[in-house]
Formats: C-alpha cells, structure tokens, sequence
C-alpha cells in the first residue's frame, strides 16, 4: 500500500500500463494493475492474474465508486486497474453546454 499524490505516476507490474494520479483520498491506497500492486520503479515480471486483464486505454480517467480516487491512463496495457478487489470505471467525458 502506498500514499498517493496528485502528478505521481505509477507502473504495472504485469504489463505496460502507466498511469498517473489527479485525485486520491488521504492514508494509504492499494491501487493494483493487473492483480499486482503498482509501484514508481520497473515491473517485477509477475503474471497477469486473469480476472483483472480487461485492459487499460490510453487517455481514459480511472475512478474508483466514490469518485475519491482518479487517475489517467498515459500508457496502455493489458491488465485492468482496481483499488484492492475493487475494479476502477472509466470516467464519463463531461458534457459541454448547447450553444446555438
């Protein structure tokens, strides 16, 4: 587990996923990619757990339920992103006003 900060930018362990933090909720997150906790240093070479590879995309927003936790997708990979257990949704784009 490790304390995040908004501009901190983190690696998969298992893939080529890089994110980096623009929200994160006080204390200590176990923010994970592919079933393996992220780190700032290179990958370890650990195995893709199966029920988190649906994938990252470059450019997307990551939140998790709450809307505490956000980060951006800067480079893509194979495994998914999730908070312990808990996978992260992509953000919805927010919708711009009509102007006629």
């Amino acid at each position: 587990m490790a304390s995040l900060a908004a501009g901190k930018r983190l690696k998969s362990a298992v893939c080529t996923t890089e994110i980096m933090v623009i929200a994160a909720p006080d204390g200590d997150v176990n923010l994970c990619c592919g079933g393996t906790p992220m780190s700032d240093g290179d990958g370890n070479g650990a195995a893709l757990d199966p029920d988190f590879a649906d994938g990252t995309a470059i450019g997307k927003r990551y939140v998790n339920e709450d809307g505490s936790l956000e980060v951006l997708c800067v480079k893509a990979g194979e495994g998914s992103l999730a908070v312990g257990a808990d996978a992260l949704a992509v953000k919805d784009a927010k919708k711009l006003p009509k102007t006629d």
